[in-house]
């Protein structure tokens, strides 16, 4: 995965085949599967690209249907659905080797004035210069020795961990058994484009969600747990960006039949940007049987 904020660009920075018609390429990478918010980000990106400029981003909803490859590229084919006086509807297919990897719907809108309201930020929340890398913190949660695997799949993002409702850093909270917290943002500064923000926000959110629904049970995804994501939905407020901290207070509301649903909400400077939803495979690891010697 990109190991920096110019590796990330550039993963964003897609080719145009023909009009609608997009390549990506791939990162550096050890995993086996393309991480699934690159490929959300790069079909966000590649919906954006042929939408007005004065049109944003304030739905997008993605089903995961196969495993990407990591030594291949994704090619991206994004179909004008509707062109309306304020909206704008996009349907994006991302095909490796011919074959159908995912789906993204995504909906652009005018911006208009209207009624105004949001939830407010939660409270005693400690500053992410007072909280652990989330690479460290998963290193001690797992007992490995070094973070430094983690940092280089993932250098590009600076997630510090808040605490969860296992382990302790959040306040008690009967009516939700999962919760978890995190600080995001990209680890150097962006361009000055939103719709790069807005992408490398879809990169970000698919990273820590699923996570969530696991927090009770004591697993790690990866040791215990083989975890997938299956569908992924953001929407998105007010404006922001991805280089300066956001606030991911994530909730899971169940887990059940080895998928997990994990929902989110995304703060900035002390106002909601985004909520998110998630659901995903979350099967325990079966132990291997031990073999004998011949």
């Amino acid at each position: 995965m990109p190991q920096s904020v110019d590796e990330l660009i550039a993963l964003l920075d897609l080719e145009e085949i023909e009009v609608g018609l997009y390549r990506a390429r791939q990162p550096r990478s050890r995993l086996q599967r393309v991480f699934g918010g690159q490929v959300l980000a790069q079909a966000l990106l590649a919906a954006s690209r042929t939408v007005p400029a004065e049109r944003t981003v304030h739905s997008l909803h993605a089903y995961f249907l196969v495993a990407g490859r990591t030594d291949m590229p994704i090619v991206y084919d994004v179909e004008t659905v509707r062109d309306g006086g304020s909206f704008s509807s996009r349907r994006v297919v991302a095909r490796q080797a011919g074959q159908v990897i995912f789906y993204l719907s995504a909906s652009f809108h005018r911006l208009e004035e209207g009624y105004e309201h949001a939830d407010p930020v939660p409270e005693g929340v400690p500053a992410p210069e007072d909280c652990p890398r989330l690479s460290d913190a998963l290193a001690r949660a797992s007992g490995r020795a070094s973070s430094a695997a983690w940092e280089e799949e993932w250098g590009a993002i600076d997630a510090r961990y808040v605490g969860d409702s296992r382990l302790g850093g959040l306040p008690p909270d009967p009516e939700h058994p999962a919760r978890a917290r995190v600080w995001v943002r990209t680890s150097a500064p962006l361009p000055d484009d939103p719709r790069l923000h807005e992408a490398a926000l879809a990169f970000i959110s698919d990273l820590t969600l699923l996570s969530a629904s696991t927090v009770p049970h004591g697993v790690l995804i990866g040791l215990d747990v083989q975890a997938a994501s299956i569908d992924h939905a953001m929407w998105f407020h007010r404006p922001f960006r991805a280089d300066e901290w956001l606030l991911y207070d994530q909730i899971s509301p169940s887990a059940n039949r080895a998928l997990g649903l994990s929902t989110a909400r995304l703060f900035q400077h002390g106002t909601l940007v985004s909520d998110v939803a998630q659901e995903g495979l979350i099967r325990p690891k079966r132990p291997r049987p031990p073999t004998s010697a011949s």
